[in-house]
């Protein structure tokens, strides 16, 4: 295999891996799952996962980076929603994965 093409499968295996680290923490699930029903303001999804707003916007940060969610400021608000609601098939595995394990 050249160096070319291994650099190129290289790169699709690190852009995956920084996607599955984006959905890797409880918050920026629950975030999703969220998003999964209507876009909501950042102060909403405060409110949902109990933490400060700072450490809310971190996670949108680290979703928005990954290419799973997207914003729009509104006046003094800013609207999150899932630009690629796909990734909630992940859910759905993840959960047919834990039902086979029992």
């Amino acid at each position: 295999m050249g160096n070319s093409r291994k650099r190129k499968i290289t790169s699709r295996y690190e852009a995956r891996v920084k996607v599955a680290k984006a959905l890797a923490h409880p918050s920026r699930l629950l975030i999703l799952d969220t998003l999964s029903r209507r876009e909501r303001c950042v102060y909403e999804l405060r409110d949902l996962v109990g933490d400060d707003i700072s450490t809310v916007s971190r996670h949108l940060s680290v979703l928005r980076e990954a290419g799973i969610v997207e914003n729009e400021k509104r006046g003094l608000q800013v609207y999150y929603s899932l630009l690629t609601p796909c990734v909630l098939d992940i859910f759905r595995c993840i959960d047919a994965t834990l039902r086979a394990k029992k």
